[in-house]
């Protein structure tokens, strides 16, 4: 299987066949450790999803050994609102695991168009969340990645948390959240004792939820900053602010739930999600009631109030009395459990006294000399029961009878024309009642009739199908050259999904602006099928090499290798050879490309003409010889008579030699 530099499976694994039996189909998603497609297993003739790990992952024998046992706790893990998990296997080296297909949203796309949501909405859509939840920690599991991505809206209502193949049972050895201190998880919901212990227990998810509801009543999340780090360490250093604070108008007891969701400290967090569906469901009631302000409620759910206790009364005379945040039950007599406050005045029962048991009393006898009642005859009854009964089974029998129904016939996939000739053909009339996407009727087919195929039907009644469109496919826009909120704005009017935004240099691309997409302009996609773009983060900055010294040439040719514009200036220099680099501006730190450096380059030493001394006394000549630079060496001829005259001079006269240099005077 080819992977890329990455680790993300390439897009080749699709028409691949996993085991012999999943059919690999289009990519539905990717994230940091796998790649979601939709497939086709073959056995049982059902669309499922197929998780690929990426290479990084699936070559770690210790990964795969846990993985293999967590995804086999995930596939007991059987709840409505939890997404099964059918088959884990090992392809050749290609870790996956098979999962519930659940077409629809995420709760991720919800919160783009939506929020911020009312409260009671975004309640309605935790409460399956934390049922989910709360069987895996009744089962001993926690998630540690709670996350708007991983809540499924399917289309049909339901609500499903994914992901849990990558939950880990909770024992004394399988405490930490990562192998070699790398956590696991997403840094805006990562609860503070994870970042700072990395341990975790179902209070961790708790967090994670609480941060969910923020998130959804804001739009925002609670604590945001320039990179992973920094939003960790406000997780562990700030608290999540009110909601109200962003959003006005939340009431009080919804903030108070918030914060003791979010609590820093584990120990005023519910202890799991189960403890946290009860309040949800406490502020629900509130909400429905239309309760603005609930003091005792807001007291109740404060991080820094008592602990609620709540109280649920059984047909036995016993109260079941839950502590909210430990969740341990215990049975009490009825007559010290306070009744559930409600929104109505709750008015007190007058205490009953015992009442014994009612003696038995003998039946009343009538008196002897009453004469005993004469029975009706019920014969004529009987028989005009009879004649009404056999009057309605033949209407019935003429009702139901064969002469007056057909049965639908069965039409799906066909065309529609050759659907209505077919439906005509049995004496049926046909009609179109519309039109509807779909991913495994071609397109003009009928994909579903009223009544279906085999049912009952009045001769001459009608039959209504709807035609398909197709595959729903919308085609990536041209975002290219456009801001990145310009971009989103195109995905989400094309129905299409902002994916991840990867930022790179560009010569030709302002900073901000998209340089490409994956997959292209143009290409068809499902609706809501997520789309990357790369950003342009400007011109690269290019390291500046120093030349100085260097042979002009050489720094030349590298500098405008480099990108730069290469200026340069000669000037003489009594140390630097000709040819090398006296002084380069800048000699270090960083441009871009196109930007000047400018280069001193050496003539070597400047060039000076011996003037002519021969003849002159040795006096005149050492002056003139120091006027014009030159150093001054005296030296007797061999034929020295002390005249003090010059006869000979080295370097001759007219010689250019470098300024400074030494002239040798020879003298009688």
């Amino acid at each position: 299987m080819e992977r890329t530099s990455t680790g993300r499976v390439d897009d080749s694994l699709i028409g691949r066949v996993l085991e012999g039996r999943y059919r690999v189909g289009p990519r539905i998603a990717r994230g940091g450790m796998a790649t979601v497609y939709e497939a086709v297993d073959l056995r049982l003739d059902r669309t499922v999803a197929v998780k690929v790990m990426h290479a990084g992952l699936a070559d770690d024998d210790e990964f795969v050994n846990r993985f293999e046992r967590e995804a086999r706790s995930a596939a007991r893990l059987a709840h409505h609102n939890v997404v099964a998990v059918f088959d884990q296997g090992d392809d050749d080296d290609t870790l996956f695991l098979v999962m519930e297909y659940v077409p629809g949203l995420t709760l991720r796309d919800l919160i783009r168009k939506e929020a911020p949501m009312s409260p009671a909405k975004v309640l309605s859509l935790v409460e399956p969340v934390l049922s989910a939840l709360a069987a895996a920690h009744g089962a001993g599991m926690i998630h540690r990645d709670v996350k708007p991505e991983n809540v499924l809206l399917a289309d049909d209502g339901r609500v499903k948390v994914a992901d849990f193949g990558l939950a880990r049972a909770v024992n004394a050895e399988t405490q930490h959240t990562a192998t070699g201190g790398v956590l696991i998880g997403t840094v805006s919901y990562l609860a503070p004792e994870l970042v700072v212990s990395g341990r975790a227990d179902a209070r961790a998810d708790v967090y994670a939820v609480g941060v969910l509801i923020y998130e959804m009543l804001t739009g925002v999340k609670p604590h945001q900053a320039d990179s992973p780090i920094q939003v960790a360490y406000k997780h562990v250093h700030e608290d999540v602010p009110p909601p109200s604070a962003k959003v006005p108008g939340i009431p009080p007891y919804v903030d108070a739930l918030v914060a003791r969701a979010t609590a820093r400290d584990p120990g005023m967090r519910p202890a799991d999600a189960k403890v946290l569906l009860h309040q949800v469901r406490r502020v629900r009631h509130a909400l429905d009631h239309g309760v603005t302000d609930d003091p005792e409620l807001t007291a109740d759910l404060s991080p820094t109030g008592e602990l609620p206790v709540a109280r649920a009364r059984f047909d036995d005379g016993y109260d079941e009395v839950q502590d909210l945040v430990t969740d341990h039950t215990v049975a009490v007599p009825a007559v010290v459990a306070a009744p559930m406050r409600t929104s109505e005045p709750v008015r007190a029962e007058p205490a009953r006294a015992p009442s014994r048991a009612p003696s038995r009393v003998p039946p009343r006898v009538p008196p002897r000399d009453q004469p005993p009642r004469r029975r009706r005859p019920r014969g004529p009854i009987l028989l005009a029961v009879l004649l009404v009964a056999a009057l309605l089974l033949g209407v019935g029998a003429y009702w139901f009878g064969v002469a007056r129904y057909t049965h639908t016939p069965g039409v799906l996939n066909l065309s529609q024309a050759a659907a209505e000739k077919k439906i005509e053909a049995a004496g049926l009339h046909f009609e179109v009642s519309g039109h509807r996407y779909s991913e495994t009727y071609p397109r003009g087919t009928v994909m579903e009739t009223d009544p279906d195929a085999g049912s009952r039907v009045l001769k001459d009644g009608t039959v209504t199908a709807v035609i398909s469109r197709g595959p729903e496919r919308h085609k990536v826009p041209d975002a290219l050259g456009k801001t990145l909120d310009q971009a989103q704005d195109l995905l989400d009017r094309s129905h299409l999904a902002f994916g991840e935004a990867v930022r790179r240099y560009s010569d030709r691309v302002p900073e901000g602006r998209v340089i490409a997409m994956s997959p292209k302009p143009g290409t068809p996609l499902k609706r809501d099928t997520a789309v990357n773009v790369v950003v342009s983060r400007g011109p690269k900055p290019i390291d500046v090499p120093d030349f100085t010294g260097k042979s002009v040439t050489r720094a030349q040719q590298r500098l405008e290798e480099l990108g730069f514009e290469v200026t340069t200036e000669e000037r003489h220099d009594d140390e630097v050879p000709e040819g090398k680099v006296i002084s380069q501006h800048p000699d270090s730190g960083t441009l871009f490309k196109d930007d000047e450096v400018h280069l001193v380059v050496s003539l070597g030493p400047e060039l000076v003409e011996v003037p002519r001394v021969v003849g002159s006394t040795v006096e005149d000549a050492t002056k003139a010889l120091e006027e014009a630079g030159f150093k001054v060496r005296i030296r007797r001829s061999k034929i020295y008579v002390g005249a003090g005259y010059v006869v000979a001079s080295d370097p001759e006269r007219s010689t250019e030699v470098p300024k400074g240099s030494t002239v040798t005077l020879t003298i009688v």
